[in-house]
């Protein structure tokens, strides 16, 4: 199974995040959505699982919830937009991953047998950091994470 994995858009789905997220199966979408407009794109691609960021305080996306646990391929996903909130431990809930934004750094880590996967902001360029988006596998149970850098 192919998931893409986005955030930080802030109201900005570019052409190459619509390109790489072709032929995904499901869409993790980790906050700062910035407009339901970039959630309705994305669902023309693949189903969409998305949470609310820290600039999602008004209109369709203030309603989506802070925190989502999804079931793909058999594993349990958290998401949550800023890992300094998470307040469950991965391991005792049985997560195989959690996955974050919020830092616009692009990160894949792995503690205690659980991936901590932050795919980068696909949204507007900030400072020196890269434009990226991410990509989890499923295969045999089997977790693997790759991020894209778009520019």
């Amino acid at each position: 199974m192919q998931i893409g994995v986005i955030s930080d858009t802030h109201g900005l789905l570019r052409p190459e995040a619509i390109e790489a997220l072709a032929g995904v199966e499901h869409i993790l979408h980790a906050g700062d959505v910035g407009g339901v407009e970039i959630l309705d794109r994305l669902r023309e691609i693949a189903p969409v699982t998305a949470i609310r960021g820290n600039v999602d305080g008004f209109g369709p996306c203030a309603a989506l919830p802070e925190t989502e646990v999804v079931e793909l391929g058999g594993l349990f996903v958290y998401m949550l937009h800023d890992l300094h909130a998470l307040d469950l431990d991965p391991v005792a809930a049985g997560m195989a991953a959690v996955i974050s934004g919020h830092s616009h750094q692009p990160k894949i880590e792995e503690r205690n047998g659980v991936l901590y996967f932050n795919p980068g902001s696909a949204g507007p360029k900030r400072f020196s950091l890269p434009v990226s988006l991410g990509f989890l596998e499923i295969a045999g149970g089997v977790l693997k994470a790759e991020l894209q850098e778009l520019l």
